[in-house]
């Protein structure tokens, strides 16, 4: 199997994917109530995609439960942008707010979407659990594992924090977060997930691996690239926002 095809699939959702919910979050919000009603049909959808494929070790099974995965993803990411998932704590951090009193505060901005990730992560289990075919699970821990770093490197500091993404309902959050041009955590994030993207990526070259292996390794292999590349983007000295700007138009 031709081994570029996945590799350009994960990149091409990965950047749709992100542009056209930025897209939906320039909208009107008087339109946010039905569009987060859609998407909530397509979770479910995407639920019992991923359900349907855990049993079939194909091309195909892989290809579904990777874009299965990315639409559970999805949703989550518009319930936070359109403010309806995100935390009982809705004002800017206090001038004063330093050290261990910040962060609790900055968690109570997200807490509610940190338990919608805890929960959508039990329920992509349930839906993948026992199957032969694993690549919408670890679709969506590699997509968890890596927010979960860029949110703590965002809040230690980082140089481009990307505050266009965030709509003005939620302008209080980027108080939260703190510019610099490094921070320690950062190295060892960027080096942590090369280091679980290379076994990916060796299981994708093996000669004598099937098809489907082919296709599910380099699906996540590539997924977890992008988000190193993700992270490193964060200390460059310029921004990535220009990969979006047709999501950003207002």
């Amino acid at each position: 199997m031709n081994i570029v095809w996945p590799i350009l699939y994960s990149i091409f959702i990965w950047w749709f994917s992100t542009g056209i919910i930025l897209l939906l979050n320039q909208r009107d919000p008087s339109t946010y109530k039905n569009t987060f009603w859609v998407s909530g049909m397509v979770l479910a959808m995407a639920l019992v995609g991923l359900k349907t494929s855990a049993n079939l070790d194909t091309v195909a099974g892989a290809y579904c439960g990777f874009t299965c995965a990315i639409l559970v993803w999805g949703w989550q990411e518009i319930g936070f942008l359109f403010g309806y998932v995100t935390g009982p704590c809705r004002e800017p951090c206090p001038e004063s707010c330093r050290g261990w009193q910040k962060a609790y505060l900055a968690f109570k901005t997200i807490q509610h979407h940190e338990i919608a990730l805890v929960i959508l992560a039990l329920a992509v289990t349930m839906m993948t659990w026992g199957g032969s075919n694993q690549t919408g699970f670890w679709t969506f821990i590699i997509l968890w594992l890596m927010r979960q770093s860029a949110k703590l490197n965002i809040f230690l500091g980082v140089l481009n924090l990307n505050e266009r993404f965030l709509p003005n309902h939620l302008k209080y959050i980027f108080t939260y977060f703190t510019c610099k041009p490094m921070n320690p955590l950062l190295p060892i994030s960027v080096i942590g997930g090369a280091l679980c993207a290379i076994p990916l990526w060796q299981a994708a070259f093996d000669p004598n691996a099937s098809d489907f292996v082919v296709a599910s390794m380099s699906l996540t292999g590539a997924i977890l690239s992008l988000a190193v590349l993700e992270h490193i983007l964060m200390v460059v000295p310029f921004s990535s926002e220009g990969l979006w700007k047709w999501g950003m138009r207002s």
